[in-house]
């Protein structure tokens, strides 16, 4: 199974592809799709769309995880944000992909333990459950952390459902 993960930004929107083999996991593609800071913000919106879509066209993932927004300090960033998280949200269902969705501390929680961990720390973590991976920018290792986050929360459910192997009832 192959998850997208999915870091919002208006200026740098992150995404990663990571493979799930049972417990394991694959690194298949990162990078970051850029909104030109001059344009209106439909272009950009636009841009981020179109970029994402060709993402998902490319890689053909089974399932999205989306980063969930926190308050900026400027309401009117917040906003700017929350548009590019919609089309972060937008994309995968456009394609039938079913999108998760995840606080930052619980990315964090998930991919190293701690969940007031900082950057270098998340990006040491992926590093080592994505071994000889590299990263396109900061926004795609992020990408990358939702995306095991989602893989490792989907491995969860598989594991909570999974009948019992001994036969017990």
């Amino acid at each position: 199974m192959k998850v997208l993960g999915i870091d919002p930004g208006l200026r740098n929107m992150g995404w990663g592809v990571i493979e799930m083999d049972g417990p394991r996991l694959r690194h298949i593609a990162n990078g970051v799709i850029h909104s030109d800071g001059a344009d209106d913000l439909g272009a950009r919106l636009s841009t981020l769309f179109r970029g994402l879509c060709a993402v998902i066209t490319a890689h053909a993932p089974d399932a999205a995880a989306v980063e969930q927004t926190f308050v900026n300090k400027d309401a009117t960033g917040t906003l700017k944000l929350g548009q590019a998280r919609g089309i972060a949200l937008l994309a995968p269902a456009e394609a039938g992909i079913a999108v998760g969705e995840y606080a930052p501390n619980a990315v964090k929680k998930t991919v190293v333990g701690v969940g007031h961990a900082a950057k270098e720390q998340v990006q040491h973590m992926v590093r080592v459950q994505l071994p000889g991976v590299r990263f396109d920018s900061p926004d795609a290792a992020d990408a990358l952390a939702i995306a095991i986050c989602h893989a490792r929360h989907l491995q969860g459910r598989t594991l909570r459902i999974a009948p019992s192997r001994s036969g017990a009832a």
